[in-house]
Parts: structure tokens; sequence; C-alpha cells
């Protein structure tokens, strides 16, 4: 039976939704967070807010979160040529993708996180990819997952889960499960605190962007993925995002 899980947590939204997923369902969750360069290096302070918030106000998911972990994984800015490590335009590749695309973050990412996995005895892996609502990133993909699932556990000896909880929902799916979320937290009115969490301290945008404030949260409100948060906070509310 799986009760400990290991949830890759960068402080957006999605993974701030993952990450209320999990203390629902697991007795024991811990957090891993990526330092690579990114130019929106502000999502390392922004996750700390949100894991502090969470704790005072979830208390029935207090204990239950445990220890956060960040590694440094600075080559992959060394070896990747994007718009989230260098100083750049955002723009479609010739390939199809767009140039916000880090070729094998998602692949590091979980290798690293099956290696913590195995040292503090965690069962599960908990990732934001989605294949539904995404830039067409290949590393989100289902059939990626399924196939890092097999490998990580085959070459860890250990039996893996990789657990990819919005692989089939939109933004705006998103958005109301999260409320869903917080109202089976046992808190008052906590779907509607979880939302604002979300809202006030998660940060998604690509360009690190806190100063601009918008009813979905802080953005340049322009980059892909300040759009798509956008696009999915009008879905869920039924009206035009401001």
């Amino acid at each position: 039976m799986h009760t400990r899980a290991l949830v890759l947590f960068s402080g957006g939204q999605d993974s701030t939704t993952c990450l209320a997923h999990a203390l629902q369902r697991y007795d024991h969750v811990e957090t891993l967070g990526f330092d690579y360069g990114q130019r929106h290096r502000v999502e390392l302070d922004a996750r700390l807010v949100v894991l502090n918030e969470l704790r005072q106000r979830f208390a029935p998911w207090r204990e239950r979160l445990g220890e956060d972990h960040v590694l440094d994984v600075a080559v992959l800015g060394q070896v990747s040529e994007t718009s989230l490590t260098r100083d750049m335009a955002f723009e479609m590749e010739a390939s199809g993708l767009p140039n916000t695309f880090v070729p094998g973050r998602n692949l590091l990412f979980l290798t690293l996180a099956a290696a913590l996995a195995y040292r503090r005895g965690l069962q599960v892996l908990v990732t934001g990819v989605c294949e539904t609502d995404f830039s067409g990133y290949p590393d989100c993909r289902d059939d990626t997952m399924k196939a890092m699932q097999i490998a990580l556990s085959l070459g860890m000896d250990r039996r893996l889960l990789i657990e990819t909880p919005l692989m089939w929902i939109d933004k705006a799916e998103t958005w109301a499960w999260s409320h869903a979320l917080g109202e089976r937290s046992g808190v008052p009115r906590g779907g509607q605190a979880l939302v604002d969490l979300i809202v006030e301290h998660t940060h998604t945008c690509y360009l690190g962007d806190r100063v601009h404030r918008h009813a979905w949260g802080y953005g340049c409100g322009a980059c892909p993925a300040c759009v798509l948060r956008a696009r999915g906070w009008e879905g869920f509310v039924g009206k035009p995002a401001a």
C-alpha cells in the first residue's frame, strides 16, 4: 500500500494542486524543488511561502507535510539554449516546439526524485505534467511518464509509482479541482481558502513578474504560462480574466 509520497514542487499552480492532492491522499508527503538557473527563480522563494501558508491554513494537512528538499541542477542551464534559461524572446522553434522547452528537464527531475525517494523510503513520485492543456513538451506526455516509471523501477530495483493527477485535465479543471480538494480538507471554507492561496502565493510567470496582479495571480500576463493560467481562470469563474 502506498502511504509515502514525494511531490515535485515548483511553487506554481499545478504543483501546488498536486501537493494538496498528495496531502489529502497520503500519510506522509515530502516536497522537492530544483534550481536550474531558470529566469523565473522567484518561484524558489514562492514555494517556501506556499508551504508555510499550507501549514498555517490547513491544520489537517500540517502533520502530513514532511521535509522540503531543493537540488541544484545548474547543468541544465549549461546544456540548453532556451528562453527559460537564457534572456531571449519566447517563440516557436523549427521543430514545432516552443523555445521554453528545456530538453531533458523532466527526465532529469524524475531521475533525481527517484534517487531521493529511494533514500527517503518514499514510494510515489507526484508530478504536475499534463498532456491536455500544455505547450507540446514531449517530456510531459503520458507515454513518457509510463516509460520513466518502468525504467526507474527497474533501475532502482524497487517499484516506484509516478502519479500524474493533472494529465488529462485542462487549467480550468485544475482550478476547479483545487477548490474541491480544499473543500475535502476539513477546513471551513477550505475550497475558497486553497484557491485564494494559489492565486496570491503561487508563481507561474516565466518572466518572474511579481509586480502585476491579476484576478488569477501575479505575472506579466503575456508569456505562455500566464496565458494558460489566465485562460483557465476564465473558464473556472465563467468570465474574462482581468
